[in-house]
Order: structure tokens, then sequence, then C-alpha cells
């Protein structure tokens, strides 16, 4: 094929308003598997010291009797999965509400996630973006449910994001 004649398809990032549905599930792929190191490093550099996320011996005393994962962490790579659907042409995050942890994770688990359209409307101060709200629900490997929230990001319309 000649250089003329190849095309270039660009990787969508992101939705913008118009293209949210309400009652659409975007499913986040690939999943991201934990590890302990993941886990410690994370608390530590969050200064999150519990010893049930970084002392082994101390967390096999506990009902769990093993270490868990740092639910800041979960958080955190599960908000991460759901960039490139949700708010990929995001201008802010509006704010999140009802974070429900759900169930326990422990490295080694790997977190899939889905994410709910609940509500769309346009801006009433910026009449080329909107406000959309989504929840997100995480599973781990075996389909247990670990987490779920809601949260609200303001979105361009076509042809006013960055780059448009």
């Amino acid at each position: 094929m000649t250089e003329d004649k190849k095309r270039r398809i660009p990787t969508p990032f992101g939705r913008y308003f118009e293209e949210f549905v309400v009652g659409d599930i975007y499913e986040h792929r690939p999943g991201r598997t934990i590890t302990e190191t993941d886990n410690i490093q994370f608390s530590l550099m969050t200064m999150n010291f519990h010893p049930m996320h970084c002392d082994a011996a101390f967390a096999a005393k506990s009902e769990f009797g093993r270490p868990l994962v740092n639910s800041g962490l979960s958080l955190a790579i599960v908000l991460g999965m759901t960039v490139a659907d949700v708010s990929g042409k995001a201008i802010a995050n509006l704010g999140w509400k009802e974070i429900n942890l759900t169930g326990p994770v422990f490295p080694g688990d790997t977190l899939y996630a889905e994410s709910e359209v609940l509500e769309k409307r346009a801006s009433k101060s910026r009449p080329t973006q909107g406000i959309v709200t989504v929840e997100t629900r995480a599973f781990k490997q075996d389909g247990a449910p670990v987490m779920n929230f809601v949260r609200s990001a303001l979105i361009p319309m076509k042809g006013h994001g960055v780059g448009d």
C-alpha cells in the first residue's frame, strides 16, 4: 500500500457530551491485578501506615488472615479505569458521592469495573458544555462486588473540546 493510501484511525479517548446516553453501561477493560508491591508503595507514599496494609504478620491475626489492599488504592485504580470511557474529554470532575466499599480486596485480586450513565444535562452557565453523572461499580475476578460510587464531570460538546 502506498503512503498516500494508508488510513490513519485515531483511538478515541473519552466522549463528548452528545455521545453519552442515559442507561448505557461502559465495561472498562482491561482489568487490573493489584500486587503486594502496589499496595505497600501506595500505603507508604500516602502515609497510611495501618498494619493491615503493610504488616503481613499483623494482618495474619485479623479476621481476613492476610493484608488488605488500601481502599484508597482500590478507588484510585477503579477511577483510573473509567477515564478512557467517561472523563477522557472532561474539563473538570465535579464531585464524587456515595462511595461504598462493599467487599475486601487483597493483593493478587484483579479488579474490573463498569459505569452506567445515570443523568446528563446541558450546563446552565456554560452553553458549550454539559454535566454527566455516572455510577461506577467494581468487581473482583470472581464477580464479587468491591465498591461503587457516583461521580459527575463537566464534559464539552462536540467542537468545543481541547484541541477541537
